[in-house]
C-alpha cells in the first residue's frame, strides 16, 4: 500500500515537473519570439527608411552646402561642364597654369538664373545637379591612375533640357524689362527656357559679391522671378474660376451676362471692367475671351468657397512645387470667412491671391496636357567626360488634375481669346495659338503687370509658355507680344 503511495506520488511529481518544464520552455519561446518580432520590426523600419531617404531626401541632403562630403569630392574632382540639350556648354571649368580653377559661363547673363552660381552660395542648375558635377565615373584604370599621379579627375556633364536658341529669343523679347520667361514642353515637364530680368553676369560673381548692396538692393538681380517672383496673377486666374464654375454647373453652356462695364454688390467694392470696357451680352465663352471681369466677380460670387479653394490647392496653391531649383510657394488664401469684396476680387485674380510664372505655366501646360500636370525638369541626363550616360531622366506625372472633356473646353474657350477676344497678337499667326492674357493691378496706383500663358499649336501642343512684365515695361506692348516673339521663334525653326 505505501508502495503505492509512493508510485502515484512520485508521479504526481514528474507530472508537475514536466508541465513546469514546458511551461518554462513556452515562456522562453515567448520571449525569445517577441526579440525576434522586435528585431525583424526595427530591421523593417530601417530598411524602410533607407529607401525613403534614397527616394525622397537623399538627393537633398547630398546636394546641401553644408555636406563635407562635397567639399572632400571638390579636392579630388573638377566639376564638371553644364551643357545645354543641343550640346553647347553654358557652364565649365578652366584651370590656370597655377592650378587655381575657375567657373566660366560662356553666355554670360543670358542663363544666369536658370544655370545659376556654382560659388558664394550655389544656386540654379549648378546647385540641383552638384553632386554628379563633383562625381567622376570615368573608368577604373583612369581613376587609379588620377590618384597615383594625384591628378584631379574630371567631373560628370549635366546635358539640361535647355534649348540655346530658344532661350536666346526669350532674352531678346523680354528686352530691359524687369519680369520673366518660362518655356516648357507641356507633354513631358521638359523647360526649354527660363528668363529672369534683371539679370548679371555669373563671371562676374567675385566682384558682384563684393558690391552686394549696389547690385541687389534695388534690382534684387540675384531673384529667380521665373520661379521666386510672386504676382497677382490678374485674368490669367479666371482659367481656375471657369473650371471650377463649369464643375459646380453642369448647364454651363447657358451661361448669359450683360455686361455694362462694371457690376457693384451691395457691402463690397465695385469691379470695373479693364478701361470700362463695355462687352455687351455674353455667354461664359465670350466672357472668357473678352477677359470680363464684371462676369467673373458675378461668377465668383455662386461658387463654393470651400470648393473653390479645395480646386486651388489641388493645382498646388499652398503647396510644395515639384521643379527642384529653389522657388517660392503660390497663395490663395479666400476662405469661408472671406467678404464679399474678397471674393470678387480673387475671382478675377486679384485679392490675395500670388503666383510664381512657372506655377502658372504648369496651370496651362496641363490644359495642353489633357488635364494632366507634369513635373517641370532641367536635366535631360547626366554622362562622363567621355559621353557615357550615368544617369537618365524621363518625364514624370505629377497629378491628373481634370477631365479631357475639361481640358477641352477651355483650350476651346482659351482659342477664342485670340480669335475674338483679348489675345489678338496672335490672330494671323501661321500656328494656332492658345492663351489667356492678363493685366494685375498691384499697388494704388495705375500701374498694372502684365501677364500671358498658353500653348500651341492647338491641335497637337508642342510649347507651352508663361510671360510676365513688371509694371512700368517700356518698348513693348504688353506680356502677349513678347511672348509671340518667342513662339515665333520656335516655330520658325
Amino acid at each position: 500500500m505505501k508502495q503505492t503511495k509512493k508510485q502515484g506520488k512520485s508521479k504526481s511529481m514528474k507530472k508537475k515537473k514536466i508541465e513546469s518544464d514546458m511551461y518554462d520552455k513556452a515562456a522562453r519561446n515567448k520571449e525569445t519570439n517577441t526579440i525576434s518580432f522586435i528585431f525583424v520590426g526595427l530591421f523593417m523600419i530601417l530598411a524602410g527608411y533607407l529607401i525613403y531617404f534614397n527616394a525622397f531626401i537623399g538627393p537633398d541632403v547630398i546636394n546641401n552646402s553644408y555636406n563635407k562630403r562635397i567639399d572632400d569630392l571638390s579636392t579630388r574632382v573638377v566639376r564638371g561642364e553644364i551643357l545645354s540639350a543641343d550640346g553647347d556648354v553654358l557652364a565649365s571649368t578652366t584651370t590656370d597654369a597655377d592650378g587655381n580653377e575657375n567657373r566660366v559661363y560662356p553666355y554670360g547673363s543670358v542663363f544666369s538664373h536658370v544655370v545659376g552660381l556654382a560659388s558664394h552660395g550655389k544656386s540654379g542648375i549648378e546647385k540641383l545637379s552638384n553632386f554628379f558635377l563633383l562625381s567622376a565615373n570615368a573608368n577604373v584604370l583612369e581613376q587609379i591612375a588620377n590618384d597615383v599621379s594625384s591628378t584631379k579627375a574630371v567631373g560628370d556633364n549635366v546635358v539640361t533640357t535647355l534649348n540655346v536658341s530658344l532661350q536666346q529669343a526669350a532674352y531678346n523679347a523680354l528686352g530691359n524689362n524687369k519680369g520673366a520667361v518660362v518655356v516648357m514642353e507641356p507633354s513631358t515637364g521638359k523647360i526649354l527656357a527660363m528668363v529672369s530680368k534683371p539679370d548679371y553676369d555669373p563671371n562676374d560673381a567675385d566682384a558682384m559679391m563684393n558690391e552686394w548692396i549696389t547690385y541687389d538692393s534695388a534690382d534684387s538681380v540675384l531673384l529667380n522671378r521665373a520661379t521666386q517672383g510672386l504676382y497677382p496673377p490678374g485674368s490669367t486666374f479666371k482659367i481656375l474660376t471657369t473650371i471650377e464654375f463649369i464643375r459646380e454647373n453642369p448647364q454651363y453652356n447657358s451661361f448669359n451676362y450683360s455686361c455694362t462695364g462694371s457690376t457693384t454688390t451691395k457691402g463690397a467694392s465695385t469691379i470695373h471692367c479693364f478701361n470700362e470696357t463695355v462687352h455687351g451680352n455674353e455667354d461664359l465663352n465670350r466672357a472668357f475671351a473678352n477677359s470680363c471681369n464684371s462676369a467673373f466677380a458675378t461668377i465668383g460670387q455662386t461658387l463654393n468657397v470651400q470648393n473653390y479653394k479645395t480646386l486651388c490647392e489641388s493645382f498646388a496653391f499652398n503647396n510644395d512645387l515639384p521643379i527642384g531649383i529653389e522657388y517660392n510657394k503660390s497663395s490663395f488664401k479666400l476662405d469661408t470667412s472671406s467678404n464679399v469684396s474678397e471674393i470678387m476680387e480673387t475671382s478675377i485674380g486679384q485679392g490675395r491671391t500670388q503666383i510664381t510664372p512657372i506655377h502658372n505655366l504648369m496651370i496651362v501646360a496641363t490644359i495642353a496636357n489633357k488635364g494632366v500636370m507634369m513635373q517641370p525638369y532641367f536635366v535631360d541626363k547626366v554622362v562622363t567626360a567621355d559621353n557615357q550616360v550615368v544617369q537618365q531622366y524621363n518625364p514624370t506625372e505629377y497629378k491628373k488634375l481634370m477631365t479631357e472633356q475639361e481640358a477641352k473646353t477651355l483650350t476651346g474657350y482659351m482659342r477664342s481669346v485670340v480669335t475674338m477676344g483679348t489675345g489678338s497678337s496672335f490672330k494671323n499667326s501661321s500656328y494656332t495659338m492658345v492663351g489667356k492674357t492678363g493685366s494685375a493691378q498691384y499697388d494704388s496706383s495705375e500701374n498694372y503687370h502684365s501677364w500671358f500663358v498658353g500653348f500651341a499649336p492647338e491641335e497637337n501642343p508642342q510649347i507651352a509658355i508663361s510671360v510676365i512684365l513688371e509694371g512700368g515695361y517700356t518698348n513693348v506692348a504688353s506680356a502677349q507680344v513678347v511672348a509671340k516673339k518667342i513662339t515665333d521663334a520656335y516655330f520658325s525653326k
